[in-house]
């Protein structure tokens, strides 16, 4: 199964990939299957359940907005985050939605979308159950569907095909495929390829060269637009935290004219992590790296070569982009982007290992020391919980990014002082990070039912 650098970096709204893009993707597929099969026009109830972690965290993640979102056609790479609130008040002052946008049903929201908090569906944590009845309650069809991390959706089939490493395999085929980080290495040195070269290789079986480069600037244009949103943003979060934006404040104080400090570099990467997940907090546009929950990393880390990385240039983002997405992949494929299935270490963590990669490959650094930097980003965020206060994308989420940068940049700064040589591969820390998730209790896996969530007065 070939996954893409451009399934890694997706575009979307805030706060959660696995809680809101996730499902709103999942409704409107449910949507779509209703349509293809004729039975749109003769539904008139819709049903949506939500399982395990969804149901847990769902409300503070804005789940249920995105299900109704979703319903309604929206997709979240097209959304327009200024209209949400609209939509949504349209919805549930007249308790009626527009399935696809185009067919009106009856929606009554606390009794056709159902929080289970106790069960969870076989499979996955984030589970839904999506149900279209006819006049006479007749149900016309019926799906399960599981968000299983970054936005990326399956249906029971897919998920149970994924469980047996058959889902997808020849979807696409791509000339120099890789499974782990060891083959990674190897089919670079058989082919005397850089990762940016072998990924960008990899793309051409679906894009030309022009789209390739063309899109993954746009990702950066849109990351960069996020930062700078979140920058200039003043305020207080949604939520009942009443978390204050700290972006602005740390932005406008380090432009000050003051003679230049040791520490201003990481005051800049602080700003720029904060900003992203400050704009993601409040339902912004954010592009998922490898989550919503972990976005600030990656574009605080591009920033950072930007502006303080002798000889930085569009060609150099390239070469983060690409490379940060192989090692994206080899997490996905060996253990998981989930923060209901691994905690934060598979969320932080891989995005730190795939900011530390990605830097020291637009630095111009060996295989070796991308792999070396990669694996450092994620060994100091092994057992990484992921525990939300009140359910927000907020407490520690925010700070975690900004920690993740920074600890992503020295990990790259460790690598580059070395020959690329190191005890622990790549290989070995993503399986040390997959047994840790399994081993580590649920009550840490984004259930806001221990850690920090439990220790802390919401209010």
């Amino acid at each position: 199964m070939y996954i893409s650098v451009f399934d890694i970096f997706k575009i979307g709204i805030g706060p959660s990939s696995s809680h809101t893009m996730g499902p709103m993707r999942a409704a409107v597929r449910f949507c779509e299957a209703l349509e293809a099969a004729g039975k749109l026009q003769k539904t008139c109830q819709v049903t949506a359940e939500l399982f395990g972690s969804l149901a847990l965290t769902g409300a503070g993640h804005c789940t249920d907005r995105a299900i109704l979102l979703g319903l309604e056609g929206e997709r979240p790479d097209r959304v327009n985050p200024d209209t949400v609130d609209e939509k949504l008040a349209r919805i549930r002052n007249h308790g009626r939605l527009r399935l696809l946008g185009r067919h009106e049903i009856v929606f009554d929201e606390p009794m056709n979308l159902l929080f289970h908090h106790e069960q969870v569906l076989p499979g996955h944590s984030n589970g839904m159950r999506f149900r279209a009845l006819d006049a006479a309650g007749k149900v016309l069809l019926q799906e399960e569907y599981f968000s299983i991390g970054g936005g990326f959706v399956m249906d029971s089939a897919e998920l149970q095909e994924a469980g047996a490493g058959t889902a997808g395999e020849d979807v696409v085929d791509v000339p120099l495929p890789f499974a782990t980080g060891a083959e990674l290495l190897a089919q670079c040195d058989r082919h005397d390829l850089s990762i940016a070269e072998l990924m960008h290789r990899n793309e051409q079986a679906q894009l030309t060269a022009d789209e390739i480069r063309t899109r993954l600037l746009r990702i950066w244009s849109i990351m960069q637009s996020c930062v700078q949103r979140g920058l200039e943003s003043d305020g207080v979060l949604p939520g009942i935290l009443k978390v204050k934006r700290r972006a602005p404040g740390i932005y406008r104080d380090i432009r000050k004219p003051d003679t230049e400090k040791p520490t201003d570099v990481m005051d800049w990467v602080n700003a720029w992590a904060l900003a992203v997940n400050e704009e993601n907090a409040a339902g912004g546009r954010v592009v998922t790296a490898p989550t919503n929950g972990a976005a600030g990393i990656v574009p605080a880390v591009m920033h950072y070569y930007m502006r303080f990385v002798e000889g930085a240039d569009e060609d150099g983002i390239i070469r983060f982009l690409l490379t940060a997405g192989a090692i994206a992949a080899l997490y996905k494929k060996n253990a998981s982007i989930s923060g209901a299935e691994m905690g934060c270490q598979g969320e932080v963590g891989v995005a730190c290992s795939m900011a530390a990669g990605g830097l020291m490959a637009a630095m111009g650094g060996s295989n070796r020391r991308v792999e070396n930097a990669a694996e450092i980003g994620m060994e100091h965020n092994l057992g990484l919980t992921c525990d939300p206060i009140a359910g927000l994308v907020q407490i520690p989420c925010i700070e975690r990014n900004a920690m993740g940068a920074v600890k992503a940049i020295n990990a790259a700064r460790m690598a580059v002082r070395g020959d690329g040589s190191h005890k622990v591969s790549l290989d070995q820390v993503i399986s040390t990070m997959r047994q840790t998730g399994r081993d580590m209790s649920t009550i840490y896996k984004e259930t806001s039912q221990g850690g920090l969530a439990v220790n802390v007065i919401e209010c």
